[in-house]
C-alpha cells in the first residue's frame, strides 16, 4: 500500500495489562503524549466488547490523524472503519486478510527472517518484530532477539520494522540503531505513573535516535 505512516511510536493498548486503568483513558493520555500509531489488543475479551471500545476509539485517533490497528479481528476493523488489523502466525493468513482487506493496512508478527518475506509477499504492510529483549506482556513471544535480530529481518524485507517486546526508555534508541522504523510499546506507556509524559519522552528518544541514524 502507498500509504505513509509514521511509526515512531506505536502504542498498544493491552486490555490484559491495563489493571484498574481505562483503555480510552490510556489512549488518551498516550495520544497526547504524542503517539504516532495506536493498537487495541483484547485476546480475552468478548467481539462485543472490543467492537464497543474499538468504536469508542475511534474519533479519538482518527481527530490526532493517528492509524488505529485491530489487533487479530480483520473483521472487527472492517466493519468499525479501523486503519488495519495486525496479525500473527496463528491470526488469519495475510493473503487472505489482504483479499478482503485491500486498502487497510495490515501488520504481522513473523518467526524469521523467511516468514517476514513470505508476509510481505503476501501484502503485509509492516512488520512487528521481537521481543527486542525480555517481555512478560507476552509471554509466548520466545527468546530476545535485540539489534541483531532487528537488522535481520530489515535486510530482508522492504517493508518498516517496527521493534517490539521489552522496549522502554532505557533501549528505545537501540533498536532504532539496528535498523527498526519505530518501537511499539505496552506496559512501558500503560503501567506508567503518568501515561503522557512517558509517551512524550520515549517519542523525543525515538526521535533523536532516528536523527542520529539518518547523520551517521
Amino acid at each position: 500500500m502507498a500509504l505513509t505512516i509514521d511509526w515512531r511510536l506505536y502504542v498498544l493498548i493491552d486490555t490484559g495489562i491495563l489493571g484498574e486503568r481505562q483503555p480510552l483513558d490510556v489512549a488518551r493520555a498516550a495520544l497526547r503524549g504524542g503517539a504516532t500509531v495506536l493498537q487495541l489488543r483484547a485476546k480475552t475479551w468478548l467481539v462485543g466488547e472490543q467492537v464497543a471500545v474499538a468504536q469508542a476509539l475511534l474519533p479519538l485517533t482518527q481527530a490526532q490523524g493517528v492509524p488505529l490497528i485491530i489487533n487479530d479481528h480483520a473483521d472487527i476493523a472492517l466493519a468499525i472503519g479501523a486503519d488495519g488489523v495486525h496479525l500473527g502466525v496463528d491470526d488469519l493468513p495475510v493473503a487472505l486478510a489482504r483479499s478482503i482487506m485491500p486498502r487497510g493496512l495490515i501488520g504481522y508478527s513473523p518467526e524469521g527472517a523467511a516468514d517476514a518475506a513470505r508476509a510481505v509477499s503476501e501484502g503485509a504492510d509492516y512488520l512487528g518484530v521481537g521481543p527486542f529483549a525480555t517481555t512478560a506482556t507476552k509471554l509466548d513471544a520466545g527468546t530476545a532477539i535485540g539489534a541483531t535480530g532487528i537488522a535481520e529481518i530489515v535486510q530482508a524485507v522492504p517493508v518498516p520494522v517496527i521493534a517490539v517486546g521489552g522496549l522502554g526508555q532505557h533501549n528505545a534508541a537501540d533498536a532504532i540503531a539496528a535498523g527498526a522504523a519505530g518501537i511499539v510499546v505496552a506496559s512501558a506507556v500503560t503501567s506508567a505513573a503518568d501515561p503522557a509524559a512517558t509517551t512524550r519522552q520515549l517519542r523525543s528518544i525515538v526521535s533523536e535516535a532516528r536523527t542520529a541514524k539518518e547523520r551517521a
